[in-house]
Formats: C-alpha cells, sequence, structure tokens
C-alpha cells in the first residue's frame, strides 16, 4: 500500500529533485504539493514547482502556493546556492501545469483535518506553512499520521555557524512545529551530507537520456558549482541532496537510521537563532519530541533515486527550452 504525502516546499534545487522522488517512487503517492517562501521568494518558488511538475509530465498533482514571509522576521533567500531564480541551471520555457485557487495553508487545514490519518507530511523549507497551519487549527497534530522534515542538525548549521538554512528562515515556526506533539522525524544536514551527489551518479542520470534527466543534470552541475565556491568541506565530491532524503525515509524507512532525542529550536540566541539543540541523553529533563536521522545508506539511496527518475520514460515535449 503506497504511503500518501504532502510535500511542502521552496524549490530550491533539491527541492526539484525531492518532486521527482515523490512522483517516480512506487512506494509513495504524492497527493499534493504546497509551496513556500524560502530559497526564494514564494512567486518563484511556486514557479519553480510548475516548471518540474511541467518537465515531468506531472498534471495530475495540485500545487498551492502558501506563505510569502517568515511568522516574524524578515524574509532571507539563498541566491548564492539556488541563483536568482531559485532555480538556476536548465533553460526553463513556460509550465503548463498551474496553481490552484486555494491558500496552501487552507488546503492543508482541510485535507490534514479530513484525512490526514492517512497522510505524511513532509516539509522540507522553511516550516512557515505547517505552523501556520497549526496555529489555525491545533487538532491537525492529532489527526495526522506522521511529519518527516528536511532542517536542522545536531552537530552544526549551513547558513551559520549555529543553524541550518531552513531553520534560520523562520525559527519561530519551526519551533511550533518541533512542540506541537505529533510523530516527527527531523531530517538534518548531518544526515543529508551523506547523500552526495558524485560525477558517477551524474553520468548515469545523463545516461538516461530524457528531458527529466537533462533537467536533473543541469540542476545538479549548477548546485554542484554553488557548493563548490561555497567552500563547504567535501564540496569537490558532489553537492549533497538534501531534500529527497526526507522522501526517503517515507518510501524506505530502512535506508535511514535514526535516534530519538529531544529537539528545541533556538529563538532568541544572539548567534545560534535556528539551531536545533538535540538532547539524545535527557540532560535537559525534557520526553523526546523527535527521531533524529543519523546514518544513511548511500547506495540504497541513489538505487531509489535513480530508478525513480527512469520511471518518466521519454521526452515530455514541454517544458525545457
Amino acid at each position: 500500500m503506497r504511503k500518501r504525502i504532502i510535500l511542502d516546499c521552496d524549490p530550491g534545487h533539491d527541492d526539484a529533485i525531492a518532486i521527482l522522488l515523490a512522483r517516480g517512487c512506487p512506494e509513495i503517492e504524492l497527493v499534493a504539493i504546497t509551496t513556500v517562501a524560502g530559497n526564494q521568494t514564494l512567486d518563484k518558488t511556486t514557479l519553480n514547482a510548475r516548471r518540474v511538475c511541467t518537465v515531468a509530465g506531472i498534471h495530475d498533482v495540485p500545487i498551492f502556493a502558501g506563505s510569502w514571509r517568515p511568522l516574524k522576521r524578515p524574509q532571507i533567500t539563498a541566491p548564492e546556492i539556488h541563483g536568482t531564480s531559485g532555480l538556476d541551471g536548465p533553460a526553463f520555457g513556460e509550465p503548463t501545469v498551474g496553481v490552484q485557487d486555494e491558500n496552501a495553508v487552507d488546503y492543508l487545514v482541510r485535507t490534514l483535518m479530513a484525512e490526514g490519518e492517512g497522510i505524511t507530511l513532509v516539509p522540507v523549507g522553511p516550516l512557515t506553512n505547517v505552523a501556520a497551519a497549526l496555529r489555525r487549527e491545533p487538532r491537525i497534530a492529532e489527526r495526522t499520521r506522521e511529519v518527516v522534515l528536511m532542517g536542522g542538525a545536531y552537530t552544526r548549521g549551513n547558513r551559520t555557524p549555529a543553524a541550518e538554512f531552513n531553520m534560520l528562515a523562520d525559527p519561530e515556526a519551526a519551533a511550533i512545529v518541533f512542540g506541537a506533539g505529533w510523530p516527527l522525524t527531523m531530517i538534518g544536514l548531518d544526515l543529508t551530507h551523506q547523500a552526495v551527489a558524485s560525477g558517477e551518479v551524474v553520468q548515469k542520470i545523463r545516461a538516461m537520456g530524457t528531458d527529466v534527466s537533462r533537467m536533473v543534470t543541469g540542476l545538479l552541475e549548477f548546485y554542484g558549482a554553488s557548493y563548490r565556491r561555497s567552500g563547504v568541506a567535501g564540496a569537490g565530491l558532489g553537492p549533497p541532496v538534501h531534500d529527497p532524503c526526507a522522501v526517503a525515509r517515507v518510501a524506505r524507512p530502512d535506508l535511514i537510521a535514526v535516534q530519538d532525542a529531544f529537539v528545541a529550536v533556538e529563538t532568541r540566541g544572539e548567534w545560534t537563532s535556528g539551531m536545533t539543540v538535540t538532547d539524545f541523553r535527557g540532560s535537559l529533563g525534557h520526553p523526546h519530541n523527535a527521531k533524529v536521522a543519523t546514518t544513511l545508506d548511500a547506495e540504497g539511496f541513489w538505487d531509489l533515486m535513480l530508478t525513480a527518475l527512469q520511471t518518466f520514460g521519454g521526452p515530455a515535449g514541454e517544458g525545457l527550452g
């Protein structure tokens, strides 16, 4: 029986690949895509979701645009990694996949209240949409099957020494989500940096010879160059693909080892805002509120990813310039 997910994202190169994994993986039913401001502004992240779905021929998964700014803070974006469009690299044509009139937050509340026991929520951007939905209707925490999110770290951040980008972009929203009391798994940088798109992986994707593989290759080449410029340790081996790891955890839980912990999100620190303070030992005296990802079966992950990409077959005939 396929696992039904809503993918809340801010495309973003790795978000785009997460969309493809969610659609192409036989263990997953992609119910909807909701977008949020993050890697770029909301208009751009929503356009990018439409672009990816157009190239992949995904016309039957609705897209809902959500929050255009964080709950309390000024907006930050990541053009140094994702470019001015948020999805620089491939030459995209005009998308033919549309966006729904309903706001993403309204959609989340309505859907999770009605059928959340059968839905896994997979947020891979800032948690603004999810927190806004919880504020509007706290009971969704009781109705949702589980939350598997990409964000945070139990060692060090990437946007600051302490904070991963998604958490820093809206720490108040993240604190609400981690404190909601629902089943939650954190797929943080400690795990996602094990999912490296090496040159060998890129060559295998290129050899598929489809529009989707051409798009993904272009994304990874731009993304990899951004990482090399950033000076991240190990970036020369290839860029880490963060967001698909959360989808992989839902599809194949055995690929990702987890450990129970208490996770608090720092919202007031002068130097540590957005830090996910992770207590595995119980030294803070709080009960565990999350499963925290620690180790990835990288070979199994890439087998899953490559198999999913192969399901898109030949040229879609639209979406790429």
